[in-house]
This record gives structure tokens, sequence and C-alpha cells, in this order.
């Protein structure tokens, strides 16, 4: 009996930890404090360095990044041609291609084919024309 007991309190505890890991509360990216500020250029040069060492700093990481608009879609831009930036939502503000740009984000990954970072949920900090 007390061998039972002690099973069905590790499946408790078990299921208890799977579901507050599974089910965590999602991340205000714009509310958080970027752990990283830098250019789209530097942080394009650090993941084709060393991509492996670079995702191990900044993966899932809120960042900070500056640069120029080259590339804009209805939800998503592209920066000096090597960081890619998704946003939540569709873009509100009218945004200009070779327009100086700050955004912040999430860093979700490295894509070695088109050499861009990528971020997502990202949110515009400051717009210069």
């Amino acid at each position: 009996m007390r061998k039972w007991i002690i099973i069905l309190a590790i499946i408790i505890i078990a299921a208890v930890i799977g579901y507050n890991y599974i089910y965590q509360d999602h991340r205000d990216i714009e509310s958080e404090q970027a752990e990283f500020t830098m250019t789209s250029l530097e942080i394009n040069q650090l993941f084709s360095e060393n991509s492996t060492s670079a995702e191990q700093k900044f993966l899932n990481k809120t960042i900070e990044v500056s640069g120029i608009i080259t590339d804009i879609n209805s939800n998503d831009i592209t920066i000096s041609d090597s960081v890619f930036c998704q946003f939540s939502n569709n873009l509100e503000t009218a945004l200009d291609k070779n327009e100086n740009i700050k955004i912040k984000g999430r860093v979700i990954g490295y894509d070695d084919l088109l050499e861009q970072v990528k971020l997502d949920q990202c949110t515009i900090i400051n717009q210069l024309k």
C-alpha cells in the first residue's frame, strides 16, 4: 500500500511540473528591458563568425538592433539585409526603405542560407527619417 502511495505522489508531482513547463506564461518582449544593444551589422557578424557561440549568448534574449531598412512587408522588415524582424501585428506606422530604425525583439535563430539573424515579437523603438 505504501509503495502505491509513493508511486501516485511521484506521478502527481511529475504531472504538475510537466503542465507548468508546457503552459508557461508568455513573455511580453515589448515591456522587457533589452539585454543587448547593437547594430544589425555587429550582430550579423557575430553569428556569421561563430553561430554556435552566438546562439548560446543571444538565443531567446531580448535585444535592441539598429540599422537601415532594406525590405518592408505587411508584418516584417529586414534591416541592413542582415536582420529579419517579424512583428506580432501588421505594421501600422509608415516605414520607408533606407530609413534608419531601432527595433527591440527576441532572437529566435540564425538563417545560414540567407545569412540573417531572426527576431520575433518586434516593436519599433525609434524611427529616424
